[in-house]
This record gives C-alpha cells, sequence and structure tokens, in this order.
C-alpha cells in the first residue's frame, strides 16, 4: 500500500485546530473523580507462569464504577529494589492475554504492568478476562461504536478511567518505585497511554506507537479499516448520527490529551499505516504539551515504508534505549 497521508514534510508540521468541547476537562475531572476508590487492589495473587526468571501475579484492581479489573503484574525474579514501572495497554480487540507473552518491559529491569481491556480481549492474541457490565447503551457491536451516541455511554469513556486507574494501581503494588512510572502503547494501547499522559500530571514518561483515537475527523475521511471502520459503518446505518457521534468521540480526542500533556513523549507512526493514518499521530505531536505552559522532551520516529506496524523490534529497541536514557535508570538493576 503507498503512502496514502499528507507528504512527510507536511506531517512534520501538520498542526490541525483542536475542535474540543468546552467542558472537556470537567467532563474528565468528573468522571475520573467518581473512580477515585482509593483502595485501588482488590487482589495481588503469585500465578506459576512456567517462567524461573520472571516472577508474575495475576492482579485485579477497581476500574471505571469500581469494577474489577484485571492485569499480569511481574518483575525480574529476585531483584528487591523498588523498580521504576511500564504500564502497558494493549491493542484493540486484544485482552490481557498469558502472563508470558509479553516480556521485553520486565527483562529491560523494570516492574511491569498489563492492563486488560474491559469488553475486549475475543479478536487477537489468547483472550482476556475482564468483562464490560456497562454495554447496553445504542451502538455497534464492535467496543470502537459502543455507546457512541453519549459521551457518558461511550466504551472509551470506561476504557480510559480503567487506564488512568491502572497507574494508580502499579503505585500501590509492592517492589514499586512510584515516582517513575511510565505508561506504553500501540494502536488502542498507544490512544490509551496517551489519554493518560494528559490526565495523570505526574506520569514519568510515555511511549506511544500508531496511536488509535488520534485525530479522528480525518482517520474516518481516509479509511474504512477496523477500528475506525466500525464507526463507518454504524454511521451508514443510522444516518443523521454523525453530530452525537462527532461530539461523543471529541471527548477521547487523542490531540487534546496531548495538549494536556508534561511527561518526556516517545512517538512511533508507519507512514503507510491505513489503520491508524499517521496524520493523527503527528497532530498528537505537535500538539503535545502546548496547554501545559512547560516544554516537554519528545521525539518521533517516522518509517516510510511500513504500515501500522511501524518500526516493529527496531521501534522496540529504539523505546528501550530512550526510556533508559530519560531515567538513567541501569537494565539490570541489583
Amino acid at each position: 500500500m503507498p503512502a496514502f497521508d499528507l507528504p512527510p514534510k507536511e506531517l512534520e508540521r501538520y498542526r490541525p485546530d483542536v475542535q474540543e468541547p468546552p467542558d472537556f476537562d470537567e467532563f474528565w475531572r468528573d468522571t475520573l473523580k467518581e473512580a477515585a476508590d482509593p483502595d485501588v487492589l482488590v487482589s495481588v495473587r503469585p500465578v506459576e507462569s512456567g517462567l524461573r526468571l520472571t516472577d508474575t501475579w495475576d492482579v485485579t484492581f477497581r476500574g471505571f464504577a469500581g469494577d474489577p479489573v484485571r492485569a499480569w503484574y511481574s518483575r525480574p525474579a529476585g531483584v528487591r529494589p523498588a523498580l521504576p514501572a511500564v504500564v502497558e495497554y494493549a491493542g484493540y480487540g486484544r485482552g490481557r492475554g498469558l502472563p508470558h507473552e509479553r516480556l521485553t518491559w520486565v527483562n529491560a529491569g523494570y516492574a511491569h504492568l498489563l492492563m486488560d481491556n474491559r469488553g475486549q480481549g475475543d479478536q487477537y492474541g489468547n483472550g482476556g478476562a475482564t468483562p464490560d457490565p456497562h454495554a447496553s447503551a445504542p451502538g455497534g457491536p464492535g467496543p470502537a461504536a459502543r455507546g457512541l451516541l453519549d459521551p457518558r455511554d461511550y466504551h472509551y469513556r470506561r476504557l480510559i478511567t480503567d487506564a488512568v486507574r491502572a497507574v494508580t494501581a502499579v503505585r500501590a503494588l509492592p517492589g514499586v518505585d512510584a515516582g517513575r512510572v511510565a505508561a506504553v502503547g500501540n494502536s488502542q494501547g498507544g490512544g490509551l497511554a496517551l489519554a493518560v499522559a494528559g490526565l495523570v500530571p505526574d506520569l514519568a514518561a510515555v511511549l506511544v506507537t500508531a496511536p488509535f483515537l488520534c485525530g479522528i475527523r480525518r482517520a474516518l475521511d481516509l479509511t474504512d479499516a477496523s477500528p475506525y471502520g466500525e464507526i463507518s459503518a454504524y454511521l451508514s446505518v443510522h444516518r443523521g448520527a454523525e453530530e452525537a457521534a462527532y461530539r461523543t468521540l471529541s471527548y477521547v480526542e487523542g490531540v487534546s490529551f496531548a495538549r494536556r500533556a508534561t511527561a518526556p513523549a516517545h512517538f512511533g507512526v508507519g507512514l503507510r499505516d491505513t489503520v491508524c493514518p499517521p496524520s493523527g499521530a503527528y497532530a498528537a505531536f505537535n500538539h503535545y504539551g502546548e496547554q501545559t505552559g512547560v516544554d516537554p522532551r519528545k521525539e518521533i520516529h517516522a518509517y516510510p515504508y511500513n504500515g501500522h506496524e511501524g518500526g516493529d523490534a527496531v521501534h522496540v529497541r529504539r523505546q528501550l534505549d530512550w526510556l533508559a536514557e530519560v531515567w538513567d535508570v541501569s537494565r539490570w538493576p541489583g
């Protein structure tokens, strides 16, 4: 698939106007306040994963509306000091899978929390374990369109709240340096990590690749690939619902979260990405931190001949090097 979005030079300076609802901050302040139970952890149980160099726990924490959300928490085995922590968010349609699947961050010497996606986990990977008991509002069958007609009913209001609560949860876990927590994700996970960066003022770093929910209106004009295609498919049946849908989507727009973020940020994007068009990632990157009065450290890496996979393992190595430099930590603390 040839490049289909803006030329690279235009992407580098792409800074579209952000159409935010006037109560954006109030909406998220109230939403998070409703979920702010100080007793965030429900259970923390050690599990046998078959990995001798990694210790893993099955964690349940309170997310949106106090709902139980599952996660895997892992640390390098035998390492006693409190470690910086990476909170990772999975892609669209995935769940947390199995505890031995995602070992990059724990093998780099960090504590690692992998959050389950409520109401997802049945499209890819090895499943999830977190239902979404609030998924009855009008909308399409896929998560991207669930509750689309009202921002209070929308699936991503709940999932973003879970993502913020995951940071609170990891800070309450044993063996975590609560002052150094990073949010990491690809695709949907990248969109969640960016939302967390805009909603958690003391986040220590954010690493975002091919983020979903960035430049949403333009993405809907450019691609019919899922997940955006699920929104288009819903609107193709429910003609006349565009205004309500666009209003809802404005509350989860990644560019708006990026404007409010202060954490050092590392972005990655494939310029032939037809799933999450690259103009969305560049819009978030170019607006990043502008509303905060600070100039956060940020960098973006583009892969001209790659699609949604972006830089793949090459980019992960760049992430590892960047985070170790930002935090000035050894890969294997002792």
